[in-house]
């Protein structure tokens, strides 16, 4: 008889629920959150299917179980959420499992890509660059609270040039040349880390081909061609280029019920980090680039018609769209 598995996660202890076909439970346990624990507890029902929902700790505890032979499947956790909360009225790790367990029975669930662990580092990277420009950016207004407390103006600027100028202007004032050389010694720390990641990740996106042939689209540098690459990871998984558009959550939200039919603002759906980069990057084709393109063209009669805001996310969607054609047959980029 074949037997199916919910897998409730969290970080020390995971909680699993075995089901027959018929639904009735087998067995009920928990094991630490680990692949080869995980593994270990269900050998001896050699399930069919395992069935977990998305969240942090899923690439991980998917990418390990898949290594070590277990049928796992990551689903969407809003589906599951929605299918949880009927089978269940009170919320508890125990009811969670037993409920992926019918879920993982039935069928009734949206698999769901989980993206490889390379993808998930390039994410990383992203996400810690940007963490640190904004403690960067909180760091250097201290700063100029400080200054401004004794009658300094430190000015604009950000990053060496700006700790230069502030080591400078608050040598002569006692009191305040303790504070700032603490606040300036974490400051320099923040802008050598920052340094290190646009380094690190301008080699990683020399040692993609792909990200290459994807920055010869104006406005779009190094960090949208690797948010991009990563978050699409497999593009062979979207069956058309279009289908992009929806995944970052670059289409309108639309409501339907009976009389009722209208769209609203953007699903904001999927990657926000690929999805901002891509709307800066149209932003820069809009704003910023001089020459003819007929891309822009495009844009601007949208902009003329619809505003500059919606031209903005219709040419970051375009863009995701053009994007993935580019990874899924090789070609260049081409101006006209």
């Amino acid at each position: 008889m074949a037997h199916y598995v919910g897998l409730d996660l969290s970080m020390e202890d995971s909680r699993f629920c075995v089901v027959d076909e018929t639904g009735k439970i087998v067995f009920e346990g928990h094991c630490a959150s680990k692949p080869f624990e995980i593994q270990k507890a269900l050998k001896r029902f050699a399930p069919k299917r395992v069935v977990l929902e998305t969240g942090r700790m899923a690439p991980g505890l998917v990418h390990g179980l898949r290594g070590l032979d277990v049928p796992v499947v990551c689903i969407e956790s809003r589906q599951a959420h929605q299918s949880l909360q009927a089978l269940k009225a009170n919320k508890t790790d125990r009811g969670d499992a037993h409920g992926l367990a019918q879920l993982a029975r039935t069928g009734f669930y949206k698999e769901v890509h989980v993206k490889s662990l390379s993808a998930h580092g390039v994410k990383s990277m992203i996400a810690a660059r940007a963490h640190l420009i904004r403690t960067r950016a909180k760091v250097e207004n201290q700063l100029r609270g400080l200054a401004a407390c004794f009658g300094l103006q430190l000015g604009k600027g950000a990053g060496r040039d700006f700790a230069r100028r502030t080591y400078e202007a608050t040598r002569a004032r006692p009191g305040l040349t303790q504070a700032v050389d603490a606040l300036l010694e974490v400051h320099a720390s923040l802008v050598s880390a920052i340094v290190s990641l646009d380094r690190e990740m301008r080699r990683s996106a020399r040692e993609r081909e792909v990200c290459a042939r994807i920055m010869a689209i104006p406005g779009v540098g190094v960090q949208t061609a690797l948010a991009v690459t990563a978050a699409l990871d497999c593009p062979d998984r979207f069956k058309r280029s279009r289908d992009v558009g929806p995944y970052l959550g670059l289409v309108p939200r639309r409501h339907q019920s009976g009389e009722i039919d209208y769209s609203g603002r953007i699903t904001k759906r999927g990657d926000g980090t690929a999805r901002a980069l891509l709307y800066e990057a149209a932003n820069s084709i809009l704003t910023r680039f001089k020459g003819s393109m007929k891309l822009k063209s495009w844009a601007l009669r949208i902009a003329e018609r619809s505003g500059l805001k919606k031209a903005r996310v219709a040419l970051a969607r375009r863009l995701a769209v053009i994007m993935h054609a580019m990874m899924m047959d090789g070609t260049e980029f081409a101006m006209s």
